[in-house]
């Protein structure tokens, strides 16, 4: 099992919003794409940035899982949330691995 991690730094003014589209919109297409089977939505509390941070948490249940949203989907909801939020925030992504 694999956790793809998104962390998404958002400018407060846009915070509200931003949670809105990502729990409503967002979220379930990307879990439409069928290469995740749970999801999880955190908001960082000690984060050093400006705005606010969350993490959006997909698991995967294998490497292909995760591979294929790469191949298939990644750039367009990158793109999608960049296009809804200009300039409003930043994002990055970690995978990690289930150890224990």
């Amino acid at each position: 099992m694999l956790l793809f991690n998104v962390t998404v730094i958002v400018e407060e003014a846009s915070a509200r919003d931003f949670l809105s589209w990502m729990k409503e919109i967002h979220i379930p297409k990307l879990m439409g794409t069928d290469c995740f089977v749970s999801h999880r939505l955190l908001q960082i509390k000690d984060s050093p940035n400006e705005g606010i941070s969350y993490c959006v948490q997909f698991i995967a249940e294998n490497e292909a899982a995760h591979q294929s949203f790469l191949d298939l989907h990644e750039q367009n909801f990158i793109a999608e949330m960049y296009n809804k939020y200009p300039k409003k925030l930043v994002t990055f992504s970690t995978l990690m691995e289930f150890v224990g």
